[in-house]
């Protein structure tokens, strides 16, 4: 089970991915950093958009997660606005992005997260979306998983 890190009014919080959508509806999104040009005016803007469309349609919970340190990512969700509309996660040790496969290195910026998205019930994967190219954000797009073909 991977722990990731969530900063919080009260400090820094431990989350177990596997415990986070037991009885929920979840989508989880990755990024592949905070600050990122795509990440930054493209991924997360969709997402904050659409939250309420998203909770109404398919999810009790939107998490954004990516490799940076839970300071960084604190301070990204601050300035686009994202605090209390989903969670930011933090993967710092990038043990869940591997454990999906989903890990690359960026132009050699390190081991890094391609961009996905998961739409979780019950803890089970229904749907994902995995982008094979870091110039696309289309394929994990919050836009994408309210179109009528993608709706469960």
């Amino acid at each position: 089970m991977s722990r990731l890190k969530q900063m919080t009014a009260d400090g820094i919080k431990d989350v177990a991915t596997a415990e986070r959508p037991k009885g929920k509806r979840a989508i989880i999104f990755g990024v592949s950093g905070a600050y990122t040009p795509m990440c930054s005016t493209k991924h997360l803007p969709g997402y904050i958009e659409r939250v309420d469309r998203l909770n109404a349609k398919l999810t009790d919970e939107i998490a954004c997660v990516s490799v940076n340190d839970r300071f960084v990512k604190s301070a990204w969700a601050e300035t686009y606005e994202a605090t209390g509309k989903l969670l930011t996660l933090c993967d710092h040790r990038v043990k869940l992005t591997s454990a999906l496969d989903l890990d690359l290195d960026l132009y050699g910026l390190g081991q890094r997260s391609g961009r996905y998205s998961i739409v979780i019930e019950n803890s089970v994967a229904k749907r994902v979306h995995v982008e094979r190219s870091i110039f696309d954000h289309e394929p994990s797009a919050a836009a994408r998983l309210l179109a009528p073909e993608s709706v469960v």
